[in-house]
């Protein structure tokens, strides 16, 4: 090819040519000074990713004066092209930049008044349709609705920007909704009925949006867009004058929204991968929804027409009153305005001060937290929460204090909570009739539905029986924080709103959740779904399909008269695309949008077009902060859920939790020991606390990471033992300074790290039980359940080295008769130590172990050996040619139904040599 260089033309040239192609009489000093004003606001104006000054927006401008100058030919021309170049620009810019703009155009045409133009029918019809719909008319937000309206006549592309919760679909549907109606009423100016078509253009694949070829058969399978717009053509070409809105609400990225350049510029072509090209007919719209244009090319936003909305036009307060006037007044008339008054107290400074002196694990936007407080007080104002008709003037004041602790300052970090404290009780200090006690902090206490008094959560905390038979890891010993949030959880799902966790890793938010779904009560039906980085849209809506029961055809629900309630763990796990959107979170937030009757729910992906709806279902979600491998939902989502953040276990409440398990445990055991429960949780608190401090992790040390469930398996390991094989305390000791080390010590890679160890136990033993021991007297301390036969055998101290020498040597020879595979090992001191070490894990429920050191020094044949001695199957793959995820998941299938189906109890030895793709871990750790 030829290179070929472009100039850049001359905007001045082309737009005198064009006035004058429009009929404009003195075109030169008009095209100067519109050529002016385009290059001073590129100048002057914040640059923006929406803003785009180029010849598309030059020639937009043009044809809508021309269609002005032609509807008037008598104004004065100054005044038509001012109008032009007001309603074409002033919709998509910020509200700062809007006095600058208008600040130009004075200084280009001074002196030159314009007359606004009466939207008085649209108006009119607009403002009906928001009261219609319960909303409120906010003048700012009718004027961003007519430019929507201005915008669209110009352009075939119109996208509205702007953050979350700051009314873009009502914009456009309400705008829609106020045409159809203007036709019923036959107003006169050629109204037309309005369609829409929603969809999420990221909840499902390109293939999927627009049509793909089958690989193997070579088959064409049409896409949505492509038979959206094929339906829209068909019925034009049957004489259906109606307007088709096709409204994306998703994310835009350069991949998909490229392939709709055609249909945007003035071809308004949409040319499909099998090379059919549908022409648009002019009726259709494409309309986009988007939170902001960070990745979209320049070559997008030229061709659409931006609006865009900001925060400042609506706020909280209209969502407040329309809250108001359609929950609590209907269901106790006149309260409305009372409520009103107090948020109008409490909202604003709170939002200020959260903004200003406040961090929140999962970040919020103001208009979520409010919403939250509605909805939570709307839980709260019920029956069973003590409030009727006759106690609501005593309920009232104080049931909101509650709703704004747990959503203004429900969501904050555990060292942002203090801080609030402190500020409520400021707000709080002008209620009349509050009476909340000033002892603890405003988070330690609820209303009493019976009394409506406050009382301390720690008075609810349901006491906890230590139940032998039960396994370790369905213990739940309930604290107050535990408490609290299913206390919260039960109300918001009984009130219909749905409720995300957040958290660090390891405080329990799902055993909370599953906790709270055990009890949720007969009219619930529940289901958990876990995510991971490989979690795909397509996977997610399988889930749900197969779930939800099917009611019609384009109807999914629950069991008649009950509700479904989805528990999404780990919500933030899918992993981003390179433009940064997550489908199946996109597809989550395409089921919960259910506000208008074309949403919330799924497009069938066999049936191509048919959207089927999903009723009377509630998400609980959780998920730990982001970061390693953590992403940020995106806010669009975020804001339909109630945010709470569990804060991590409380010195007090850890030893509470352990506490009540040993001592639960040493009711068997002789009277010296029950005083030692106490002493040992404090002990290896003491050591799991400062070995967080001390030892981080680190590339070479990236094991290094210490959470609750380490400090659960030193109790754990504990209470495998049986009281007949304990000597006297000095044995239970020992078997203490055993499973801590063997949690903790087990993993430190260096000596100097284990030395480290080994002082705080000594120190540790000193203060906690006033036993002064040498670090060798525990250090190589072994219990193990290998030295008697037949199984199970108890879990008791190894004495006799030479003894269990001797034991594993037999073990050895038997698996080299059973199995004939050679297994010629010397067990030296470290063997031993390590096959009892695989050994304890092995006879743990979830024992699951990650064997770190380098090649050769026995991983592999030492657990082979200790599965064998454990009575287990030891499984592994076998790697062969073009070994992909298929035969992965083959593989896989086969273990889990040995283990599950044929009750064989099983190993699975996995080595790092076999990740061939990144997937596998994947698969292991939903396993896990």
């Amino acid at each position: 090819f030829r290179p070929m260089a472009m100039m850049v033309p001359d905007y001045a040239l082309i737009a005198e040519i064009m006035l004058f192609s429009e009929g404009f009489g003195d075109s030169l000093t008009l095209a100067r000074k519109q050529t002016a004003m385009y290059r001073l606001a590129s100048e002057q104006l914040s640059s923006q990713d929406h803003y785009d000054f180029g010849m598309r927006a030059v020639k937009s401008v043009l044809v809508m004066a021309g269609k002005l100058k032609r509807a008037d030919p008598n104004m004065v021309e100054d005044v038509t092209l001012i109008r032009a170049l007001r309603d074409s620009n002033i919709p998509k810019f910020l509200a700062p930049d809007i006095p600058l703009f208008n600040a130009i155009l004075r200084d280009l045409f001074p002196g030159v008044e314009v007359p606004t133009i009466d939207y008085g029918q649209v108006k009119k019809y607009i403002e009906a349709k928001l009261v219609e719909d319960s909303l409120q008319v906010e003048g700012p937000f009718v004027g961003k609705i007519i430019q929507l309206h201005e915008t669209m006549v110009v352009r075939h592309g119109v996208m509205l920007v702007g953050v979350t919760a700051v009314g873009k679909t009502t914009c456009s549907t309400i705008l829609g909704n106020a045409f159809t109606q203007m036709k019923d009423d036959q107003v006169s100016g050629g109204w037309e009925k309005v369609d829409r078509y929603t969809l999420n253009p990221k909840s499902i694949t390109m293939g999927e949006l627009y049509g793909e070829f089958n690989l193997m058969t070579q088959e064409w399978t049409d896409g949505i867009i492509s038979t959206i717009v094929r339906e829209a053509c068909n019925a034009v070409a049957a004489g259906d004058t109606a307007k088709k809105w096709i409204c994306c609400d998703g994310p835009v990225d350069a991949i998909w929204i490229e392939s709709m350049n055609t249909v945007l510029d003035d071809n308004k072509t949409l040319c499909l991968n099998n090379g059919e090209r549908i022409k648009l007919p002019a009726t259709m719209t494409m309309m986009f929804e988007v939170n902001d244009l960070a990745v979209a090319s320049p070559a997008t936003v030229s061709r659409c027409g931006m609006v865009y909305l900001e925060p400042v036009y609506l706020g909280w307060r209209p969502l407040a009153k329309s809250w108001a006037a359609t929950v609590i007044d209907k269901r106790f008339e006149g309260v409305g305005a009372k409520v009103l008054d107090l948020m109008e107290q409490l909202i604003d400074p709170a939002l200020t001060f959260i903004r200003k002196e406040c961090k929140e694990h999962i970040v919020s936007v103001d208009v979520n937290l409010t919403s939250s407080f509605c909805s939570l007080v709307d839980s709260m104002l019920r029956e069973e929460h003590g409030v009727t008709p006759d106690t609501l003037e005593r309920m009232l004041p104080k049931y909101i204090a509650f709703a704004y602790i747990w959503t203004m300052g429900g969501n904050l970090m555990d060292a942002s909570m203090v801080k609030f404290n402190t500020f409520a009780r400021g707000v709080f200090s002008s209620f009349q009739g509050l009476g909340l006690p000033d002892d603890l902090t405003i988070y330690d206490y609820k209303v009493d539905p019976k009394t409506g008094d406050f009382v301390t959560w720690e008075s609810l905390v349901d006491p906890f029986t230590y139940a032998k038979d039960v396994p370790f890891f369905n213990l739940i010993v309930p604290t107050i924080d535990s408490t609290r949030v299913k206390f919260i959880l039960r109300a918001q799902m009984d009130g219909g709103y749905h409720v995300l966790l957040g958290g660090n890793s390891g405080v329990g938010k799902t055993v909370i959740v599953q906790d709270y779904l055990g009890q949720a009560g007969e009219q619930y039906v529940h289901q958990t779904k876990s995510c991971s980085a490989q979690t795909s849209s397509r996977a997610l809506q399988a889930f749900f399909e197969e779930k939800l029961e099917k009611i019609r055809k384009n109807l999914l629900g629950p069991p008649s008269g009950k509700t479904f309630i989805f528990f999404v763990d780990d919500l933030n796990m899918p992993l981003k695309e390179f433009y940064g959107a997550q489908p199946p979170i996109e597809l989550l937030r395409q089921i919960i949008n259910v506000k208008d009757d074309r949403n919330g729910g799924i497009y069938d992906l066999k049936k191509i077009g048919l959207f089927k709806k999903i009723q009377k279902v509630q998400f609980i979600a959780a998920n730990a902060p982001p970061g390693g491998g953590r992403s940020v939902v995106t806010p669009r989502l975020l804001r339909h859920f109630h945010l709470i953040n569990c804060p991590d276990l409380s010195n007090a409440s850890m030893r509470t939790i352990f506490a009540s398990i040993t001592q639960g445990f040493m009711q068997d055991f002789r009277p010296e020991f029950h005083e030692m429960s106490g002493p040992i949780v404090d002990a290896s608190l003491e050591i799991y606390i400062d070995i967080q401090k001390e030892l981080l992790p680190t590339p070479s040390k990236s094991h290094y990471t210490f959470n609750l469930r380490d400090l659960a398996k030193v109790i754990q390991g504990i209470l495998m033992v049986e009281p007949k094989n304990i000597a006297d305390a000095d044995e239970m000791l020992l078997l203490w300074c055993h499973e801590a080390s063997r949690v903790f010590r087990d993993r430190l890679i260096s000596v100097g790290d284990r030395d480290w160890y080994d002082s705080k136990v000594v120190t540790v033993l000193s203060s906690h039980f006033s036993r002064t021991w040498q670090a060798s007297q525990f250090v190589d301390v072994l219990f193990s359940d290998f030295m008697a036969q037949p199984k199970p055998t108890p879990y008791v101290q190894v004495t006799d080295m030479e003894k269990a020498n001797k034991v594993l040597k037999e073990y050895a020879e038997d698996y080299t008769l059973n199995l004939n595979k050679p297994m010629d090992l010397v067990f030296f001191k470290d063997a031993i130590g390590h096959i009892s070490r695989i050994a304890r894990l092995l006879r743990q429920p979830r024992g699951n172990a990650l064997l770190v050191g380098v090649g050769g020094s026995g991983r592999q044949s030492l657990t082979r050996l200790a599965s064998y001695m454990a009575e287990m199957k030891c499984f592994q793959i076998e790697l062969t040619r073009g070994y992909g995820v298929n035969e992965f998941h083959e593989d896989l299938k086969r273990l889990l139904m040995q283990a599950g189906a044929e009750n064989k109890p099983t190993v699975f030895l996995f080595s790092d040599t076999q990740i061939i793709k990144e997937s596998f871990l994947e698969d292991i750790n939903n396993i896990l």
